[in-house]
């Protein structure tokens, strides 16, 4: 099949959807697939030289943050069996959008849509009401010209603001988990180069979090988990050290609450990983923490990679971030915001290496039993061919 991918931004960018989108591309095509992918001009994608795909990037006639007003879509997505719309994508898919609804009315049906729903967009100001407008207004003409919509789980798609269409046409919808490279993403032992360059020693204790630190991403919670280490619930005389990896506009921001804590001694800013060196991060840690504050974070990829390299997990209890940790099997979840549960959590973990070990090799067979990306790529392309 030829199969039009469209994502508002695609790796190095860090970021869940353009990862989702990327390995759903390289997954496909390794399938026997044409693919080609449509993103943006303004960030630098990641070549795809050895992916086995097809990528345009498209000059924005404007943009903002993530959204890019792409109308050359319009004209471009033709002759394909089917177009894949990652949502939310602002800019993109109303263009996507406006060229079904002349086609529809056309009568040709020969060009199937999918969308993925990835999650809510949550803000505060002119955006917030932006958001709240476009979410009442736009996004159901969107998803209704949707032939099926997949959303990471029915547990989101039900608590999330889809969840009246969700009800309304519970047919369309389908249920795909995110995948990881299980090979790429294995249990390995602690990279001796990352520890020196990080200025870390092999009996530190390390609490890892991976995650995109600009704007876009306030919803991460990282200053949650920076003050967890000055929790009462915390042990202050074990030997442990926060590890951030990641970059962004807000990591100066991040850096001053870890000076005023009087922590920053205990809080390591590695900056932005290379795709290829985060197992070896992940490899690093003890624990892995993904604190979210709202219903921005719908899934979690960086918790399926830290599963499948067999470490335990902490993340909020959230719609659809639960359904990924299983409380007290695979890891743990706390409240959003609540620094002191989170704190007592981690402490949990950081004293008990049976319970490390007990959680991290339960992660990594559920990884292997409905997280890898051939698993994915299986279920996104029943899709495709039961549309066809």
């Amino acid at each position: 099949m030829r199969i039009a991918i469209i994502s508002p931004v695609l790796p190095p960018y860090k970021g869940g959807i353009g990862n989702a989108a990327y390995a759903e591309a390289q997954e496909l095509a390794h399938r026997g697939h044409e693919i080609v992918v449509f993103t943006s001009k303004r960030v630098k994608a990641k070549s795809n030289g050895v992916a086995g795909f097809s990528l345009r990037q498209l000059k924005p006639f404007f943009k903002y943050g993530n959204a890019a007003f792409l109308p050359q879509l319009f004209w471009k997505l033709k002759n394909f069996d089917a177009v894949h719309l990652h949502y939310p994508f602002f800019g993109g898919a109303e263009v996507v959008w406006l060229l079904f609804k002349k086609t529809r009315k056309q009568k040709n049906k020969k060009t199937k849509l999918i969308i993925t729903y990835h999650h809510d967009v949550v803000g505060g100001g002119f955006l917030g009401k932006f958001f709240k407008w476009h979410t009442r207004r736009l996004m159901p003409k969107i998803l209704a010209a949707a032939d099926k919509i997949i959303v990471s789980s029915f547990d989101y798609a039900r608590n999330s603001n889809i969840r009246d269409i969700f009800a309304r046409y519970p047919e369309k919808f389908v249920e795909v988990p995110f995948g990881v490279d299980i090979k790429k993403f294995q249990p390995a032992g602690k990279d001796e180069k990352l520890l020196m360059e990080h200025g870390l020693k092999a009996d530190d204790k390390v609490i890892l979090f991976v995650g995109g630190l600009d704007k876009a991403h306030y919803f991460k919670g990282v200053e949650y988990l920076i003050k967890s280490k000055v929790s009462p619930r915390f042990s202050r005389g074990q030997k442990s050290k926060l590890l951030i990896v990641g970059d962004g506009g807000l990591k100066t921001y991040y850096q001053k609450l870890a000076a005023d804590l009087k922590i920053q001694d205990e809080v390591i800013f590695a900056g932005a990983a290379p795709n290829d060196d985060l197992p070896k991060y992940y490899n690093l840690a003890d624990v892995v923490v993904l604190p979210s504050v709202d219903k921005s974070e719908a899934f979690g990829i960086v918790l399926i990679e830290a599963m499948a390299c067999g470490k335990p997990v902490i993340a909020s209890n959230l719609p659809g971030v639960r359904s990924v940790v299983e409380d007290g099997v695979k890891g743990f979840l706390a409240e959003p915001k609540d620094v002191d549960q989170l704190a007592g959590k981690i402490d949990i973990l950081l004293n008990d290496a049976d319970l490390r070990k007990k959680f991290g090799e339960n992660g990594r067979n559920k990884v292997l039993e409905k997280y890898s990306t051939e698993k994915m790529g299986e279920n996104i392309e029943k899709i495709f061919f039961d549309l066809k």
